[in-house]
């Protein structure tokens, strides 16, 4: 029987699963006075709080290799899934882990996901490993079915502040400045090429939910699983539920509060929406 495990940047926000053995490689975000590890020590509320007030620059910090190499830990197959290569190093990191560990093991395997995606829509593609891994699926047939199973999955999001992105240079200061102005906030989703991608500025938070239960309905969302992950907002998040059931009758959906590396860009009041369309 060979033994099989589950990986995952902290993008991911889960640190179990209840049927598959499953590790994360932690991300940090660091500022000029802190650093913060992004694993089960962290207590995020007070780092979202002291994000909140801290005036100076901050960053995000991929997994090395050796992270993730500690992350396989001695699997014989592991399917290892990080946030998008167009943010973040994380998948780059994750490929030279792989390559070290299958030279070094002779007969293990690791297969690496480019989710093009953050925070919500990795839980369901994680989950949707596990689920392959508990049916029982071949290795090569979970490759190739997940892999599909991405392009049947998507992320919108709604913004409240930019600020995180702006130091990191993911967005303009100028564009950042105008979002908390007089209540607008951001929506916009994860392009095929694994950036975020604007799609509209909304003034009031019910606006903006209103606006991503638009979008998913656009996309093509008729059922299936949602999960929404907040920033210190769940009843923001409660009330996208409340619009969504409301919207669309056979939906199951999952709410849950972020990690650290989500709770960074996201921001106090964040929300992101990982969903499956077409289903």
């Amino acid at each position: 029987m060979r033994k099989i495990k589950i990986v995952a940047d902290t993008a991911c926000d889960l640190f179990e699963l209840a049927t598959v053995d499953f590790s994360c490689a932690p991300m940090k975000i660091i500022t000029a006075e802190k650093e913060f590890a992004d694993d089960t020590s962290l207590d995020v509320d007070a780092m979202v709080d002291y994000l909140y007030q801290y005036k100076g620059k901050s960053k995000s910090s991929c997994p090395n290799p050796t992270d993730w190499l500690n992350a396989f830990g001695d699997a014989d197959d592991v399917f290892c899934v990080t946030i998008t290569s167009g943010l973040s190093g994380s998948y780059n990191s994750a490929c030279t882990a792989k390559s070290i560990y299958e030279a070094e093991n002779e007969g293990k395997r690791v297969f690496v996901f480019d989710t093009l995606s953050a925070g919500p829509e990795i839980t369901l593609i994680v989950k949707k490993i596990e689920e392959c891994v508990t049916a029982g699926m071949p290795y090569e047939e979970i490759c190739a079915h997940v892999t599909d199973y991405m392009k049947q999955t998507g992320l919108v999001f709604m913004l409240k502040s930019l600020r995180n992105f702006a130091n990191n240079g993911r967005v303009s200061p100028v564009v950042a400045k105008l979002v908390g102005i007089a209540g607008i906030c951001i929506v916009g989703k994860a392009s095929e090429q694994g950036t975020l991608e604007p799609i509209q500025k909304c003034r009031g938070e019910q606006r903006s939910l209103e606006a991503i239960v638009e979008h998913l309905e656009a996309e093509g969302v008729r059922s299936g699983r949602i999960s929404i992950g907040h920033c210190q907002n769940e009843a923001a998040a409660k009330r996208l539920q409340a619009l969504l059931l409301e919207k669309f009758e056979n939906i199951q959906i999952e709410i849950h509060k972020f990690r650290g590396l989500c709770s960074f860009y996201a921001e106090k009041g964040g929300l992101l929406v990982g969903f499956e369309k077409y289903q």
